[in-house]
């Protein structure tokens, strides 16, 4: 089965929709699909937290949207990919959304012979399909810390190639943490 496209859900109003019921008669939701999103932090968390990484760009969404899982990991993959053999592990990369928004599609049929094979709207909850993020405007989606200049540009486009990925409209904020640092201290 092939997946619908994003904007058969991306845009539309959402209801956030995360709970399964306990008592057997009200589950209407039978099982959860797994994450698909292996990991959410990726690179030298060490050196993060030792401030050794003090220029941070970060990815955020300009509108009200819901997020797949499939994008996710796809941005996930790309971006870990490119920044491991350019960086050489020395970058902390995040993907911050959890995805726990449940997804569901009640399928229709259509064609000769369909309508012996389907029961239209009655118990039209649906089956679910995915998971999903809810963002809201100024939503961050992805975070990378980086320890020079030089590879805050390479970073900048690795991220500008997967905006395609994304349902959204995104842009990029650029944050230098050792500038942040010498201001603090001179008040």
């Amino acid at each position: 089965m092939a997946l619908r496209k994003a904007y058969a859900y991306s845009k539309k109003k959402v209801t956030p929709y995360t709970r399964t019921s306990k008592q057997k008669r009200r589950a209407y939701v039978k099982a959860v699909p797994p994450s698909k999103i292996v990991k959410f932090s990726m690179g030298n968390l060490k050196g993060y937290e030792a401030g050794k990484f003090p220029y941070v760009l970060t990815m955020v969404t300009d509108e009200n949207i819901q997020i797949r899982q499939n994008a996710l990991e796809a941005c996930r993959q790309f971006v870990n990919k490119k920044l491991d053999e350019e960086l050489n592990g020395q970058y902390f990369f995040r993907v911050i959304p959890f995805t726990h928004h449940i997804q569901r599609e009640n399928k229709m049929l259509t064609g000769a012979g369909a309508d012996r094979m389907q029961k239209g709207m009655q118990l039209s909850f649906g089956k679910t399909i995915a998971k999903a993020a809810i963002l809201r405007k100024k939503g961050k989606i992805l975070s990378v810390a980086v320890p020079n200049p030089k590879a805050v540009a390479f970073t900048r486009q690795i991220l500008k190639q997967i905006k395609s990925k994304l349902p959204c409209k995104t842009r990029i904020d650029f944050e230098d943490l050792s500038k942040k640092e010498k201001v603090s201290t001179s008040e």
